[in-house]
């Protein structure tokens, strides 16, 4: 009988095809949605994002261990309480204008999402308007994620950030930057409430900005 360890086990391998038939049995066997959900997913997830940290797994093996939570979750998903799934908020994310990366935007929308949040992904090339308009449109946005990839790009993501600032919505948002350039000092420079270097920690410091 799979059960939340099971499950917990199987996400932190990466082992997408076996993750929903295990969330199936464990659903099957009693256990709580919610718990699935939480002790089985978040905290593998979170467990697979400390091994990343300590340098013990690299990007491959974080996105299977997502794909194998977003497997979960699809499962589970009908039979969670409506919101529950997107419980910890919701977030923006997206590519700044000019820049067309999109690995490392997907790999933290998906440890977002991993760590209980709901996503809206505005993708590349998003220009400042985009971001300003999503967050009018989704007065219930808790963080906006700003990534740019390339040197070239980084007066995008400073514009993108002080059109942030200066929105009537900024006292309800965090913004938080990232990408391979980015710096602590360039994010303090143009105004982020925060930076990460990879996509563990964003999750992980998403969770504290709206605790």
């Amino acid at each position: 009988m799979a059960g939340i360890q099971e499950v917990y086990d199987l996400v932190v391998k990466g082992k997408a095809k076996l993750t929903a038939p295990a969330v199936s049995e464990a659903l099957d066997a009693g256990c709580a949605p919610a718990e699935i959900l939480n002790q089985g997913m978040i905290r593998a997830m979170d467990e697979v994002g400390a091994r990343f940290k300590a340098g013990d797994i690299f990007v491959p093996e974080m996105l299977v261990a997502a794909r194998a939570m977003k497997k979960g979750v699809e499962v589970l998903k009908p039979h969670l309480a409506a919101g529950t799934a997107g419980a910890a908020g919701k977030v923006i994310i997206g590519t700044v204008a000019g820049d067309l990366h999109d690995i490392g935007k997907n790999l933290v929308a998906m440890m977002l999402e991993s760590a209980g949040f709901e996503v809206i992904d505005l993708g590349v090339d998003v220009p400042v308007q985009t971001f300003l308009d999503t967050v009018s449109a989704n007065p219930d946005t808790r963080i906006v994620c700003c990534s740019a990839l390339l040197t070239t790009t980084m007066p995008a993501l400073r514009d993108t950030v002080a059109a942030l600032n200066a929105a009537p919505f900024r006292s309800g948002i965090k913004v938080m930057v990232g990408g391979a350039p980015i710096t602590q000092e360039f994010s303090d420079e143009i105004g982020a409430d925060a930076y990460t270097e990879d996509a563990a920690s964003c999750a992980q410091r998403a969770k504290e900005l709206i605790a």
